[in-house]
């Protein structure tokens, strides 16, 4: 080799590692190539280091970037770095792609991987991924690894981010990808050809499509009971005794809007299940599919139940303040001059104190619970567990908790139901409202945990089916040898 040519080449590779010139490059089977010095690029190099890979980087200008990658990489230009390795990552947004055009030659036969994803949806007319292959026609394009972002590459898969999803025309280039995904510790998950590739690139695009109707209902309930409670305590004080009680907004309004919005949000999460159970009875079988809304309502239920978690947390928190507010101490010390001056005692309701510390702790109870069942939704929690016993918290003392927050809700309406002046403009307050919904379904849930429909609900989801003995009398036959 000449002095030229020793000159050439050192140009063009740098070694990240001191110690790189004494380390033999690993084979090309298990050297991999990375296009793009970015963030995503740069993670995606140093999760690649840690599972032995060796790992070239492809840049226009390789002196100034082998500073910024990790150690143990090498950086080459974009054509050495391209014949370098047969799996190549392309981390570079697509208004870059031009660069590998001249690069096809050196392409050809290559597995191209892109990650690169879009600020908006329809951005462009087709995805990137069949622009790239457009552009380099010899190269195999997989697309993959775009529905993870750079943290989750370089602190390593969790349970929320653990699935790749790749697609691509060739099976070897997308088992290629595969078995890259598996060494890093990913689940990847083969959505077939490279027409998928633009329902890929809008995954990262979604803003919580699993939560957009459980907000909503949060949103339309909120503002909804907010308005009811505004009109029959602020505005009817004002209409009927000319009383400005406007400063109760903030505080007391919002304390019976966030527990009544918890509740029925909480018996909304476990309605669906006990209508699916009356399906099935009805229809004797399991092997017919529920109807889109209830399938989409069953989806979401683990939303409805976080959000109503989160109104709960509210509400305690509301209830906190209680003792510190302003209208409170001076009620508080208004009553207690008042039975001062006017010399009065009032006598022990053991009734009362009963009822008053039954409603607390029903509460208590009630959140403890409430709080159970968020965390066992966790994912690392809930990986964690057994079927048997995600479904003892999640079904069994999810109805506990149903049961213990509409007990609750009860005791603090008590016999206020029997007085003409619960009723302001002949409309009923709102934990009276609140209270159809839960007693509904914990009656529905009673029917269906009587052992006669009990047994044929289980029976039914065992796979058996009514009138099946009758349209194959052969099989309810016993064998005689």
């Amino acid at each position: 080799m000449t002095g030229q040519e020793r000159s050439e080449e050192k140009s063009e590779c740098v070694s990240l590692s001191p110690m790189m010139e004494a380390v033999p490059a690993p084979p090309e089977s298990e050297r991999v190539c990375v296009f793009g010095t970015g963030d995503l690029g740069r993670s995606l190099g140093l999760r690649l280091l840690q599972a032995g890979y060796g790992v070239v980087f492809g840049s226009r200008r390789p002196h100034s970037r082998s500073s910024l990658l990790p150690h143990g990489a090498q950086v080459l230009g974009h054509a050495a770095a391209a014949q370098s390795a047969h799996l190549i990552f392309i981390a570079v947004q697509r208004e870059h792609y031009d660069f590998l055009v001249p690069l096809a030659n050196q392409l050809k036969g290559k597995v191209l991987v892109d990650l690169s994803n879009n600020l908006r949806k329809n951005q462009y007319p087709e995805a990137n991924a069949e622009y790239l292959q457009s552009l380099v026609p010899g190269a195999e394009v997989v697309k993959g690894f775009n529905t993870l972002s750079a943290w989750s590459l370089q602190n390593g898969p969790s349970d929320a981010n653990r699935q790749v999803y790749i697609c691509g025309e060739s099976v070897e280039a997308k088992q290629a990808v595969i078995a890259v995904a598996t060494k890093l510790g990913f689940s990847a998950l083969d959505q077939g050809f490279l027409s998928v590739a633009r329902e890929l690139e809008d995954f990262p695009l979604q803003l919580f499509p699993q939560w957009r109707l459980p907000l909503r209902i949060s949103i339309g309930l909120s503002a909804a009971f907010f308005f009811y409670l505004l009109i029959r305590y602020v505005i009817y004080a004002y209409v009927t005794q000319g009383e400005d009680i406007s400063f109760r907004i903030m505080v007391s309004l919002a304390n019976q809007v966030c527990p009544i919005v918890s509740l029925i949000m909480l018996s909304l999460c476990y309605l669906p299940g006990v209508l699916a159970s009356f399906l099935q009875l009805y229809r004797g079988t399991k092997y017919r599919r529920f109807p889109d809304w209830l399938d989409r309502w069953m989806l979401c239920r683990k939303q409805l139940g976080l959000l109503a978690l989160g109104f709960a947390f509210l509400h305690v928190l509301y209830t906190l303040i209680i003792p510190i507010r302003y209208y409170v101490r001076f009620k508080a010390t208004e009553r207690t001059v008042s039975v001062i001056r006017e010399n009065r005692t009032t006598e022990f309701d053991t009734t009362t104190a009963w009822r008053g510390d039954s409603y607390l702790s029903l509460g208590i109870l009630g959140f403890g619970l409430y709080v159970l069942l968020g965390i066992t939704s966790l994912p690392s929690v809930s990986n964690a567990l057994s079927w048997r016993e995600f479904s003892f918290i999640q079904s069994k003392l999810g109805h506990l908790t149903l049961l213990f927050c509409t007990a609750h809700t009860y005791l603090y309406g008590w016999n206020r139901f029997l007085s003409s002046s619960t009723y302001k403009w002949y409309t009923p307050p709102g934990y009276m409202l609140c209270l159809v919904l839960p007693s509904v379904v914990l009656l529905l849930k009673l029917l269906l945990i009587t052992p006669c429909v009990d047994r044929t609900i289980t029976r039914i989801r065992q796979g058996w089916e009514r009138g099946a003995d009758q349209r194959n009398p052969k099989d309810s036959q016993p064998l005689i040898p």
